[in-house]
């Protein structure tokens, strides 16, 4: 019984640890949120060069002043039906850790909403869904406004073997 209490203490506090601002978007009309200090910028559309023999989901490399950065569609990442690009359509330029550092990589989201300070007594661990699917990018869920907002663990999202690929491209 004292074990159960201080692993639910251990959550708490692991939550409590992921209180912050958090950068808002949609994806096939369900809220995400990725950590402010992930977020390097915010641009609009433009030209990606493709890349051969890539997943799906890598769309290419941008240069953006001067510097050359990996793109990868999230909703294609997350198996969601790709969409043609609209005008809200735009790219979030992060900061993934890689094991040789920090890697600049561009995910394409349908729209960014809004920058949410989130209270770490609003977010909820990921739902276990079983050992058939993996949640581990899933930081927590966030209670806000009303919905529920999916906080995404960047660095998960992007596999630390794919990243790899990314070393020669940007960073």
């Amino acid at each position: 019984m004292a074990q159960a209490a201080r692993q639910l203490d251990q959550e708490g506090n692991s939550l409590q640890d992921k209180e912050g601002k958090y950068l808002t978007f949609t994806l096939a009309g369900e809220d995400y949120g990725l950590e402010i200090l992930k977020v390097r910028e915010i641009i609009g559309m433009m030209d990606i060069t493709a890349i051969p023999q890539t997943p799906e989901y890598v769309k290419g490399v941008i240069n953006l002043r001067g510097r050359v950065i990996p793109v990868m569609d999230l909703r294609l990442r997350f198996g969601l039906p790709p969409v043609d690009y609209g005008e809200r359509t735009c790219i979030i330029v992060t900061d993934v850790q890689s094991p040789q550092g920090a890697v600049q990589v561009g995910v394409v989201v349908d729209a960014v909403s809004e920058v949410l300070n989130v209270s770490g007594k609003d977010i909820e661990p990921p739902p276990g869904f079983g050992g058939r699917i993996d949640s581990g990018y899933i930081l927590g869920l966030a209670k806000a406004k009303g919905a529920v907002k999916i906080l995404l663990d960047i660095d998960r999202v992007l596999a630390v073997s794919e990243l790899a690929r990314f070393e020669g491209m940007g960073g």
